[in-house]
């Protein structure tokens, strides 16, 4: 998959939106965050609408990245390690297998932080995702909605290939952190957080569920990027709200 504003490259570097040392939030433990440049969804409540391309983004080859991590590997303890975000990693798929491989030959836990959306069992995208997964310690998928058509309002895609992705990671039996953002209006129904919880019951390897109430603080990027802002006048979620999506989410023998 190309992404938008440069050429591909044969050097194996990827295209690297931001790091941070020190992730207490992406992850088991302290964690050593890449945000990877460049998502094909549109996500209407995304705080970073500057990793959607590659515009501003720097290279990197995997023995640099791993470098920078390492520096900081005496913080981890035993829970933490290097995770990938973005953006969207999937779609520099290459990239990040050389990446955990190289972390996995450093003895780093890695963590998969992803919407799942470039997920498909077609060739070659599948044998290069089912080599990530041997490569990878704990999947955080971000399900941004459970309806498959206010999803493709939501994000402009359709959710089927998500699920699907959950479904085989379950089947393998990899680690998984479920995330949905809580948005009022748009995915805070009732309905949708009881086919939601359904669909998570169904999955074997789910070890923790997250809510994620949304906020507005990214809508400052959108004006910076010059785009019109889709969820004006929404505001984050009331505090009973945030509680009744724990409960109906929360409540499975993974917490």
């Amino acid at each position: 998959m190309l992404l938008q504003g440069h050429a591909t490259t044969t050097c194996k570097k990827g295209w690297i939106h931001s790091l941070e040392s020190f992730g207490s939030v992406d992850g088991p433990g302290v964690r050593y965050v890449i945000f990877f440049a460049g998502c094909p969804m549109r996500c209407q409540f995304c705080h970073n609408p500057d990793t959607w391309t590659t515009d501003n983004a720097k290279e990197y080859t995997a023995e640099e990245l791993i470098g920078q991590a390492l520096k900081y590997k005496s913080y981890w303890g035993k829970k933490g390690g290097l995770t990938v975000s973005g953006g969207e990693p999937l779609v520099q798929i290459d990239f990040l297998i050389e990446l955990f491989a190289l972390a996995k030959e450093k003895g780093i836990h890695t963590t998969l932080d992803t919407s799942g959306n470039p997920f498909t069992t077609r060739e070659p995208f599948y044998g290069k995702w089912k080599r990530l997964m041997e490569l990878t310690d704990l999947v955080m998928l971000d399900i941004k909605h459970i309806d498959d058509e206010q999803h493709k309002i939501l994000t402009g895609h359709t959710n089927q290939n998500i699920l699907a992705m959950a479904k085989e990671m379950s089947d393998m039996g990899k680690p998984m952190w479920i995330r949905h953002v809580l948005v009022p209006q748009v995915n805070d129904r009732d309905e949708y957080l009881h086919r939601l919880s359904d669909f998570i019951g169904t999955l074997k390897s789910v070890e923790r569920v997250e809510v994620l109430p949304y906020h507005t603080m990214g809508t400052y990027k959108w004006e910076q990027l010059g785009l019109e802002y889709p969820l004006k006048g929404i505001h984050p979620p009331e505090q009973n709200r945030i509680d009744n999506a724990n409960r109906i989410l929360c409540k499975g023998t993974y917490m």
